[in-house]
């Protein structure tokens, strides 16, 4: 499996890159009443603060985990060739499983930020 522990490296690699893109602009608020100059203010400070749920370590644990479960599974049912499939499969679901919890969770730090600036969210 060292053959290709860079292979796995570079998918830990992009899925760390990946994590990069967040749904934060998806949020909706009811603007009716509210100084849209202050709002994207605070939507911009609560965004810095979900940059404290680390989506891009997320999913590289996601994908060592992933790897090690896929390899184990591949191994049994596949020989030495099926755990190095089961692995790659597997740091590839259990990366992507990470980086979509990062996100959800990044996505709801903001609207608590929000919602605690007297916001109304409404998804």
């Amino acid at each position: 499996m060292n053959g290709h522990l860079p292979a796995l490296v570079l998918s830990a690699g992009l899925i760390a890159l990946l994590a990069g893109c967040t749904t934060t602009d998806e949020i909706i608020i009811d603007e009716k009443g509210v100084n849209m100059t202050a709002y994207q203010q605070d939507l911009a400070e609560c965004r810095q603060y979900s940059q404290g749920v680390k989506t891009g370590e997320k999913g590289a644990r996601g994908a060592a985990s992933g790897a090690v479960v896929g390899a184990a599974v591949g191994a049994i049912f596949g020989g030495g060739d099926g755990a190095l499939r089961g692995g790659g499969a597997g740091a590839v679901t259990g990366g992507a499983r990470g980086v979509s919890e990062g996100e959800r969770d990044e996505v709801q730090v903001v609207k608590q930020c929000l919602r605690g600036r007297g916001y109304r969210v409404l998804n």
